[in-house]
């Protein structure tokens, strides 16, 4: 494996013109754990793409967790639990990545508050782009046309993981070893520091 350098501006510019080449709607993965910072390059991904005259939407999986009553039935810190079912994969899929008669829902759940958002649809136009950041989505079926993987070595995953949250290392773990998100992935980032990124080539 190697890795060569990458600033941020040169990233983007290369997905972009990924993306730009895509015939149509186009859904679009930056995956990633918190560590990462996916939703970083996922908002850089917008100006450019709207530059072109691409409409975007972007979306953050964590919008779309489940209620706390399912996340946390059986506690708050298992980590198998975080990888099979925090997500709520149905309705990522149903509202944003297939939509409703083209329409796209940006937000569902306020796992914070523990309610659902109220925020309209969104109607992108036939060669819009949707762009979704998160962690653990890939390997389930989610249909994306481009897909970008943030990926962080262990040492450093577990340096940049706040303590309250390292329960979740053995998830990533698994995720890398079930799911191979670098093998799904168009790009892959080394993003050990997220000052200097390094794209890295099979």
């Amino acid at each position: 494996m190697r890795a060569d350098p990458i600033s941020l501006d040169v990233l983007v510019g290369e997905v972009v013109g990924r993306i730009d080449g895509v015939r149509g709607r186009v859904r679009v993965a930056v995956d990633g754990t918190p560590a990462a910072e996916p939703g970083r390059l996922a908002d850089a991904l917008v100006d450019p793409l709207r530059v072109l005259g691409r409409s975007v939407v972007r979306v953050s999986a964590g919008d779309f967790l489940r209620p706390a009553s399912l996340r946390f039935e059986f506690g708050r810190e298992d980590p198998d639990i975080f990888y099979d079912d925090w997500l709520d994969v149905k309705a990522l899929r149903r509202e944003v990545l297939e939509g409703r008669d083209g329409r796209v829902l940006p937000k569902l759940w306020d796992a914070a508050a523990d309610r659902a958002y109220r925020v309209p649809y969104e109607e992108p136009p036939a060669n819009g782009v949707i762009v979704v950041d998160g962690a653990l989505l890939l390997g389930r079926g989610l249909p994306f046309e481009v897909v970008v993987h943030l990926w962080l070595s262990g040492g450093a995953l577990a340096r940049r993981t706040p303590p309250e949250q390292s329960w979740t290392l053995p998830a990533y773990e698994r995720y890398e070893r079930e799911a191979r998100p670098r093998q799904l992935a168009d790009f892959v980032v080394k993003a050990d520091d997220p000052r200097h990124l390094a794209r890295v080539i099979s």
